[in-house]
């Protein structure tokens, strides 16, 4: 019996487990991924994302737990599923002794859609990623960016709801990386959902609307990314004085209207302290103008994901602590 699509949750994972040998690649990772959002599945390389990825996609098969998409069982009802998703790895799928027309127009076929119909769809495509004046060029002349969009375009030759990127933007500039940013934008302002694993904790911060921390095959934290720097601990308020001599009045001021110590870094003038409530700092601000203590700057800085990561598993999100760990779950999800 197939189960009625949900409305609310694209994805819905229970306890998934993956193991390759001695290797538990995948360990209990629960996610629920809201219906026209994009989710960020954060971590290091070998933590377990490509291979949660390759299950929720149907390709592999879980060993343990269920996961469904828009309802959808993805093991009892895999072909349902696949005309559900559209899926984008980490190394592109593109043909490079094709050109990018040919790809799309090979892929568009596949996907049963007619020639004409295939070469509209590949005209369109190429528009939308900004590849029109490299349409008829080899792909082998092709930068690491343009690859990447048109392995994101064949993805969405059959407009899926839902889409999976892994690592879209590993290996590609700043400027490239910004561009694929948008574009994942326009795709959910559109009406898709995606699920985005990540290293790049900046990626995760911009684009997600809600992130789990996977490391060692466990969904460690889980919620916005504001819920995540809030777990962490607490804002904090950043004063740069225009007169180096006003550093010990400032602190003074500071324990007496914001009731904490605040730390000083007397060369800058700088002067750091914690922001336990921000409806004082407005008081601080009067006080420290009635006193005649002038601010050349002010700021207030939030933990950042760096800081959620290290605390929450003790590494950089940029580590691999496996060591072979990527390598083994780069494997098995080709498996």
């Amino acid at each position: 019996m197939t189960t009625h699509t949900s409305p609310d949750w694209a994805v819905e994972a229970e306890g998934l487990v993956k193991t390759f040998g001695a290797n538990r690649a995948v360990d209990g990772v629960d996610l629920r991924v809201a219906t026209g959002s994009v989710y960020g599945v954060l971590g290091p390389n070998g933590a377990g994302k490509t291979t949660t990825i390759s299950m929720l996609a149907t390709l592999l098969k879980p060993d343990g737990g269920s996961a469904r998409i828009f309802g959808h069982d993805v093991q009892r009802e895999a072909q349902v599923v696949r005309q559900l998703i559209g899926v984008t790895g980490q190394y592109a799928s593109v043909d490079e002794t094709l050109s990018a027309t040919e790809n799309l127009f090979l892929f568009s076929r596949l996907h049963g859609l007619s020639a004409a119909d295939s070469r509209r769809k590949a005209t369109e495509l190429l528009e939308e990623f900004g590849l029109t004046d490299a349409a008829k060029r080899p792909l082998k002349n092709f930068s690491g960016g343009m690859r990447r969009r048109l392995d994101l375009a064949a993805s969405l030759i059959a407009q899926p709801p839902l889409i999976f990127l892994d690592e879209p933007t590993t290996g590609l500039d700043p400027r490239t990386r910004i561009q694929m940013w948008d574009t994942i934008r326009r795709l959910v302002s559109s009406g898709s959902t995606v699920l985005l694993t990540t290293q790049y904790l900046d990626e995760a911060d911009q684009l997600a609307d809600r992130i789990a921390v996977i490391d060692r095959g466990r969904v460690v934290a889980e919620g916005t990314a504001n819920d995540l720097k809030a777990s962490v601990g607490e804002s904090t308020l950043e004063l740069r004085l225009v007169n180096l001599g006003d550093a010990d009045d400032a602190r003074v001021a500071i324990q007496r209207v914001l009731g904490v110590a605040a730390s000083a870094s007397p060369e800058a003038g700088r002067l750091t302290a914690p922001m336990n409530d921000p409806d004082l700092v407005t008081e601080l601000l009067v006080t420290l103008r009635d006193e005649g203590i002038h601010l050349a700057e002010m700021s207030v800085q939030k933990p950042t994901l760096d800081e959620v990561f290290l605390t929450l598993t003790g590494h950089g999100v940029e580590s691999d602590d496996a060591g072979t760990g990527a390598s083994a779950e780069l494997e098995g999800s080709r498996a």
